[in-house]
């Protein structure tokens, strides 16, 4: 009766035949527990259960927020699809993640996939942003298998269709890398999500380019839910719009051509180095690196996307390399006794500083690290941010000491410290101030929205004598009193964000807005006193890069890899440099204690060194 059934729905839908591929494509489905996405999907997997296909491709934004209960809800829907099933992570399981995107490996096995169909291999990679707003980005190490992947499978004859969530224009990064390495390979076509709507386009809108479609999301408005069938013969690409319950709607239909014009790009500007500065670069890595740095008298310390804490001397040469099992997003600390504290995904392992041996670990069953831990000035406290909690940490040998829990987010960028008051965010929407030495809550403030998303998650904020000064994804900066926290005043003439930082005497607060602005705010009054803005030429800006001051100089970090100088010595600032170190996000930017360097690491997996 089955081989019947087959027979049947093989002749009604004329779609399969010799050398033909047949696809189903979810993507940007959305599901959270209970909701509406939910129900759908279920008919969907029901309806995709009825029909014949080769595979089932789902291409990203699985959940809203990145939880393992979202996820692994998810994953018990998916299971029940009974064709051959890949599943990619979109921007909403790498931006936000419960489990610092390890869960999403956890429960499929990779994040990444590559299968053949006949003729056809049929590849996908991870897009990004990795765990803080970015544009999208493939990792060094999938670019090193994709085309390790393509060497070994493309053997004459074959073609090659191509899955990502985000599309081949300027929403990645390093699309230019990505699509050239595409362009080697006979690739028909690319297939993509992200936008929850339909358009055929042309990698990079070169016309010739690899050929491209943005597909449907699971939901698009008003009762239309439903997926995307792709059906691939021997000269054709066709593409269909499948509402769930209705006949499929044909979108699209292109030549299955295996060569292309090549992508056309912007060149990529000249790096020009002031006078008075030297600009290095210490270190290329073979991984991405989503940390910032940590320091001590002889080296600089760090984590990569493939799970390795690395101890690299500042003259370029690696001194140890230490697999943790997951990616590290929280920068390793440089503690007292010549150990380094390196946080991770189930606790803070303790490392010899000089050779990177094995020095115990502290465990941890609450989730991961992937906030930026701090020393105190002093020296006698180290504070890490948590997966739901902040803790006082022994700076000799990492013990804790206190940890403050009643928190319902994680945890994300380094806290403030001065003095006794120690104060942090998290993606709870809220700002607390705690008492360093008890870990005793003083007060809790929040901006009013109901969205985490919206909160100070992954801002440090500046202590003054007597305010606190704090900037969120609601694009307000806000002054808080210091001893009450009592809000002062909210201001929005310019769009900030999450970019902070602080002049050295403390007189002023910069800003970097999303217009590519510094923005210098006076300190000494307790009202907003604008001092003065100037145009950093950055354009678009959502980088949650710190601000640094040093020696009258003040640097930022940009999304597209682009470190600014700015001289502030003087009442009207100037812009001294925009040195374009990369094409990809600043993590940050941190002063070696021993030596002033300004130091700075790129997403891409490299690490900069800049000198006066």
């Amino acid at each position: 009766m089955r081989i019947k059934s087959l027979a049947l729905a093989l002749l009604l839908t004329g779609s399969l035949c010799a050398n033909g591929q047949k696809l189903a494509v979810l993507s940007d489905i959305h599901v959270t527990p209970g909701n509406e996405n939910e129900k759908q999907l279920r008919m969907a997997v029901e309806e995709i259960n009825n029909g014949v296909f080769d595979a089932v491709i789902v291409n990203g934004d699985l959940g809203n927020e990145g939880s393992d209960a979202e996820l692994t809800n998810v994953k018990s829907i998916l299971d029940g699809i009974r064709h051959p099933l890949y599943v990619l992570p979109g921007n909403h399981e790498n931006t936000w993640s419960q489990s610092a995107t390890k869960t999403f490996v956890d429960l499929w096995g990779n994040d990444r996939f590559v299968t053949e169909i006949d003729s056809l291999v049929i590849v996908g990679i991870n897009c990004g942003p990795f765990m803080k707003m970015g544009d999208g980005h493939i990792k060094q190490e999938d670019l090193h298998w994709l085309k390790a992947t393509l060497d070994e499978r493309v053997t004459p004859g074959k073609r090659v269709l191509s899955f990502n969530h985000y599309p081949l224009l300027e929403d990645l990064d390093n699309m230019a890398d990505y699509i050239q390495l595409l362009e080697n390979y006979p690739v028909i076509a690319h297939i993509n999500g992200h936008y929850h709507t339909w358009r055929k386009y042309d990698a990079n809108n070169t016309e010739g380019a690899i050929p491209c479609t943005m597909i449907r999301a699971l939901d698009m408005r008003n009762g239309n839910y439903g997926y995307t069938e792709i059906e691939i013969d021997p000269q054709w690409v066709h593409v269909y719009n499948k509402e769930l319950g209705k006949k499929r709607e044909a979108k699209f239909a292109y030549p299955a051509k295996t060569k292309h014009q090549k992508a056309d790009y912007a060149a990529r500007p000249e790096l020009k180095v002031p006078e008075g500065f030297k600009v290095e670069k210490v270190w290329t890595d073979s991984a991405s690196i989503f940390t910032r740095l940590g320091f001590d008298a002889d080296n600089i310390y760090f984590g990569n996307s493939l799970g390795h804490a690395k101890a690299v001397a500042k003259t370029g040469e690696q001194k140890w390399s230490v697999p943790t099992g997951a990616s590290l997003f929280s920068r390793p600390v440089a503690l007292k006794g010549g150990k380094v504290a390196v946080p991770m995904h189930d606790g803070i392992m303790l490392l010899n500083a000089k050779n990177g041996k094995f020095a115990g670990k502290q465990n941890s069953k609450e989730g991961p690290y992937v906030a930026d831990g701090t020393l105190t000035d002093d020296g006698k406290a180290y504070i890490q941010g948590a997966y739901k909690r902040i803790e006082r940490r022994n700076p000799s040998n990492g013990k804790l000491v206190w940890s403050y829990d009643s928190i319902f987010n994680y945890c994300q960028a380094a806290p403030a410290i001065d003095g006794k008051d120690l104060v942090f965010g998290a993606w709870d929407t809220n700002l607390r101030c705690l008492d360093l030495n008890t870990g005793k809550l003083r007060w809790v403030w929040n901006n009013g929205k109901s969205a985490n998303m919206l909160g100070p998650g992954n801002v440090v904020p500046v202590i003054t004598s007597e305010r606190v000064y704090v900037v969120a994804p609601d694009r307000y900066m806000t002054a808080l009193d210091r001893a009450s926290g009592k809000q002062l005043w909210r201001n929005n003439d310019h769009r900030y964000r999450e970019s902070l930082g602080h002049s050295a005497d403390g007189t002023r607060v910069y800003a970097k807005t999303m217009d590519g602005e510094l923005v210098a705010i006076d300190t000494t009054v307790p009202d907003f006193k604008e001092l003065w803005t100037l145009d950093l030429g950055l354009g678009y800006e959502h980088a949650p890069c710190v601000i640094v001051e040093k020696d009258g100089f003040v640097y930022t970090g940009s999304r597209r890899g682009i470190v600014t100088i700015s001289d502030v010595r003087e009442a009207q600032p100037r812009l001294v440099a925009a040195l374009p170190l990369g094409v990809s996000e600043i993590n940050g930017i941190d002063v070696d204690p021993a030596t002033g360097d300004v130091y700075v690491s790129l997403i891409e997996g490299t690490i900069f060194r800049i000198k006066r």
